[in-house]
């Protein structure tokens, strides 16, 4: 096939070539020859995913430019990459159902997945999770109809072409066939993953007897912070101790870029103008860590601290220590908390996400570069319970602002039941869906379902969005996915993705949410409904 170029956001391109070793050419010249303005390229199973920047690189000109290097035929002189070997007990749930579906016995299965030559062809999904490319072409299995709410970590599991080890407890759809104890994601190792892409991979059958294999496989990947008193830093400057945790509040910062080579998103706030606006207000850098809550959290201070408050509207209280009537405090304003000063941060108007700084930035263990905890991919510290202790940094040079700049307007948030307009920017699967289909995308309301989180908004429509007839029952190789893709499963119902969405996905993306607009899928709560525009 010829190269195509498609728009992915208004800030990425998706090229699209004629399979993975042609995608993986792409990727090692943009990796190996940067080219200014682009970021970190995801490579997919026939897609390179190129993020850029618009100020820097016009999108015509960045296009031009990946399909005259997609389009360079490849040397055939690249080294191959290390080889790794994967003692496996084949003993797994879909084995039997594998061995029938090819009409084989399981020894054959075993036989054909321990002689194939696996390569890594990319890494997505989860940190560490290695798509492996086989030279079998026999050896294809459809993914499960229903997938498993909870795959094991150390999960040896065929889907499609590709093989794979789960490197966490995750829901998964792949056909499960053995099990290994060794460990393809732990972030205290240099590099934390086991593989990278182009590197080979052998399985090598073992009996449950051999040491190690039948100890607990796999790994989180984490040195986990929960209960922070534990190492986080001093709280010689002060600190934070949470009485109580409110509801999913979570450290967070501005995420870790730059780390897509090793299948780990970005991550970050899910509303990044508001953690920057609270790290203002108390003279922090705009990326220092901050907490992301979404209401009924309970804080007392420890030493005099200077906090503030941004995002979706929430009553802010303080109760002095020693009791007294409590002190009411302004939105995006910094104030100062004594020693012994309970902070209660109350159920949100409007909006869902509220952000609270501490000046100094939150001193916790920073995994990867950052201390933003992934929900999805397990990382960083883990929600915040009662009795965390919540320590200061250093306290920053500059000075608290009297106003907050940057920060929305609470009084634009949405609240249930009302109705939120966001642009769209179409791509780069829209011509896999019908005219009616792209009609209703624009023309019927979404509702936020009970079901977001900060991996997307699972929005539900009246009407479904349908596929054209010609892809109705195709599946689409894995390819990059951006924050705010439009990711569009069987049912036809939306996936808003945000801040902790997978690296990769299998189903169609209809559009997506423009960088800028982000924020406002961050703060949309639960009962809200959306309405898209295409720009």
């Amino acid at each position: 096939m010829s190269v195509r170029v498609r728009v992915a956001r208004d800030d990425v391109l998706l090229v699209e070539v004629a399979d993975l070793a042609a995608a993986t050419a792409l990727h090692r010249s943009l990796s190996s020859a940067p080219v200014p303005g682009v970021g970190q390229p995801v490579p997919g199973a026939r897609t390179v995913l190129v993020p850029f920047d618009p100020r820097v690189l016009p999108a015509t000109t960045l296009a031009d430019e990946l399909r005259a290097r997609a389009e360079v035929p490849s040397s055939g002189t690249e080294q191959p990459g290390r080889l790794v070997e994967v003692p496996t007990v084949y003993d797994g749930a879909d084995l039997d159902g594998v061995a029938a579906h090819h009409g084989w016995s399981v020894a054959e299965v075993v036989r054909r997945h321990t002689g194939a030559r696996w390569t890594v062809g990319f890494v997505g999904f989860a940190p560490g999770f290695g798509y492996l490319v086989g030279d079998d072409p026999g050896l294809v299995v459809p993914r499960r109809a229903s997938p498993r709410t909870r795959v094991p970590a150390g999960a040896v599991a065929l889907a499609g072409p590709y093989s794979g080890v789960y490197p966490r407890e995750s829901p998964g759809g792949w056909q499960i066939v053995g099990r290994t104890a060794v460990v393809t994601w732990d972030e205290r190792r240099d590099p934390p993953a086991l593989w990278v892409p182009g590197d080979r991979v052998r399985f090598v059958a073992v009996r449950e007897s051999v040491r190690g294999v039948s100890a607990p496989f796999g790994t989180s990947g984490s040195v986990r912070q929960s209960g922070l008193p534990n190492g986080a830093g001093s709280a010689e400057r002060g600190a934070l101790e949470v009485l109580d945790p409110g509801v999913q509040t979570l450290v967070q910062d501005l995420g870790r870029p730059g780390r897509a080579d090793l299948g780990v998103a970005t991550s970050g706030a899910a509303d990044p103008r508001s953690l920057r606006a609270a790290n203002r207000a108390v003279g922090n850098p705009v990326d220092a860590a901050a907490l992301e809550t979404l209401g009924g959290l309970r804080l007392r201070a420890h030493g005099p601290v200077v906090v503030a408050v941004t995002g979706a509207p929430t009553p802010l209280s303080t109760v002095p220590d020693g009791g007294g009537p409590a002190r009411p405090h302004r939105l995006g304003q910094a104030f100062a908390l004594a020693d012994g000063d309970e902070l209660s941060i109350g159920t949100p108007t409007r909006g869902l996400r509220s952000y609270l700084a501490l000046r100094g930035g939150l001193d916790v263990p920073a995994v990867l570069g950052s201390r933003a905890t992934d929900v999805l991919a397990g990382l960083g510290p883990d929600p915040v319970r009662a009795g965390t202790l919540l320590p200061a940094g250093p306290p920053p040079s500059a000075a608290v602002a009297l106003t907050t700049t940057g920060a929305p307007d609470p009084a634009t948030l949405p609240a249930p039941g009302d109705v939120a307009t966001l642009p769209l920017v179409l791509g780069p699967r829209d011509d896999w869906f019908t005219p009616e289909a792209l009609r209703l995308l624009t023309e019927q309301e979404w509702e936020v379902t009970a079901r977001s989180n900060r991996v997307g908004l699972r929005l539900a429509g009246a009407a479904p969005l349908d596929r054209r007839s010609a892809v109705a029952h195709a599946e689409l190789p894995s390819e990059g996915c951006v924050t705010g893709a439009l990711q569009v499963p069987p049912d036809g119902q939306p996936v808003l993705f945000l801040s902790d969405h997978p690296l990769t996905g299998g189903y169609p993306v209809v559009a997506a949410v423009p960088t800028a607009d982000l924020w406002v899928a961050g703060q949309m709560p639960p009962g809200a409904r959306l309405r898209f525009r295409v720009t």
